[in-house]
């Protein structure tokens, strides 16, 4: 729990800024600027798809929505995830002013870098981008180890990861690779810091509300049952890194998928249909077993366009739909709202599993098109709702100071 100067007051550092409020907290300029490039990158991601928009940049087109949308977005609502959490797990003031600047601009520069022409060298493009992550790591593991909270070192792990996938596909890049192998890499970064973050948040939000309620059935707690999965899971991963399908890897992604859903039916929520803001969690954590179930499905089968629909129910559906439920949740309660999401923000919810859903049907059926121009409609709507309605309080002071 948080000591009572950072629930009441701020920190120091914070009661010093006399900037803008904007950098006030870490989750207000990359939570929404996370949203803000969503928006931009899919569109003109849209737009080349339909020829519309050239972009004129060192990588094909695919390769870069690829990696703006693993290493450019989610690595943005990562940074304001911990930039936001870690204060209150190590009772240390968070990062904000000046340090918080110079980090959002330091991800900013990655993805202005990203869209440069080929007159710059690739080599200074990729470094610019490959800088964030590895930086985050440092600001973040230093305040965990000062405060000496050592078991949440083990988040670190895989933003690390992540930052050392980052690097190895611009190396792979520059040296004639296709990046496969450390998109992978990202995507299981990714997936074990969902599972590690998820089986922490999930639960505990899930009991802080029901315990309000009538008596039933409650959370588990992080347990044996959870470390056995995500080790096994982490595992997988890493040998998915390394080969790209095999039957007995699918088999592997299937026994996984069970096991995920065995996990989230241990955390109680079909009580929270009546808390929309609550559910959501549940539901987009419910896509890291059904991109499991859905890569196995294609490794069995051999079927790559099965392979693809996987990594978008991974992208979309569990990283994407995540993501939007935690800046929902923790910008309303760290700009001093209820936790209670409103009809827009309840349909960005809505319209992204109809993204994801559109998206897997346009990766397996290539005939229905239309389906993947819905797909990133939906999800600009999505992303669009969210900037449009929490972006102001984002920009704002926090509501009753």
């Amino acid at each position: 729990m948080s000591p009572p100067l950072l629930k009441k007051h701020g920190s120091k550092r914070e009661r010093r800024w006399t900037g803008h409020a904007f950098f006030s907290g870490g989750f207000r300029p990359f939570f929404l600027f996370a949203a803000l490039f969503g928006i931009v990158s899919v569109a003109l991601w849209l737009a080349e798809l339909h020829g519309y928009y050239s972009l004129d940049i060192h990588l094909a087109p695919i390769d870069w929505h690829k990696h703006e949308m693993l290493f450019g977005y989610t690595s943005a609502v990562i940074a304001g995830f911990l930039f936001t959490a870690v204060p209150n797990w190590t009772g240390r003031f968070p990062v904000v002013g000046w340090p918080l600047i110079a980090i959002f601009l330091l991800w900013l520069a990655g993805r202005v870098a990203m869209l440069m022409g080929e007159d710059a060298s690739y080599a200074i493009v990729a470094s610019v981008d490959a800088a964030f992550l590895p930086v985050l790591g440092v600001a973040i593991s230093r305040e965990i180890i000062a405060g000496k909270n050592w078991r949440n070192l083990r988040v670190l792990a895989p933003v690390l990861l992540m930052g050392l996938a980052n690097i190895w596909f611009h190396f792979d890049m520059m040296n004639g690779g296709l990046g496969t192998a450390p998109v992978r890499l990202g995507f299981a970064s990714v997936l074990v810091l969902l599972m590690l973050i998820g089986g922490r948040v999930i639960p505990s939000f899930t009991r802080n509300w029901l315990a309000r309620r009538a008596a039933g059935k409650m959370p588990k707690p992080f347990d044996r049952y959870d470390v056995v999965t995500v080790a096994a899971s982490a595992i997988v991963l890493g040998f998915w890194t390394a080969v790209d399908s095999a039957p007995l890897l699918g088999v592997g992604f299937a026994v996984l998928g069970i096991a995920h859903i065995v996990r989230l039916g241990r955390w109680a929520g079909e009580r929270t249909v009546a808390n929309p803001l609550l559910l959501v969690l549940h539901v987009f954590y419910a896509f890291v077993p059904l991109g499991f179930l859905t890569l196995a499905v294609g490794m069995l089968i051999g079927s790559p366009a099965i392979g693809t629909g996987a990594l978008h129910v991974f992208g979309i559906g569990a990283a994407g739909g995540m993501t939007l439920a935690v800046m929902v949740r923790a910008s309303l309660g760290h700009t001093g709202r209820s936790l209670a999401a409103d009809k827009a923000l309840n349909i960005a919810m809505i319209a992204l599993i109809f993204s994801v859903t559109l998206r897997v049907i346009g990766a397996i059926w290539v005939q229905f098109d239309w389906a993947i121009t819905g797909s990133a409609l939906t999800w600009i709507v999505a992303f669009g709702l969210f900037a449009f309605r929490v972006g102001p309080w984002l920009i704002a002071p926090r509501a009753g100071r």
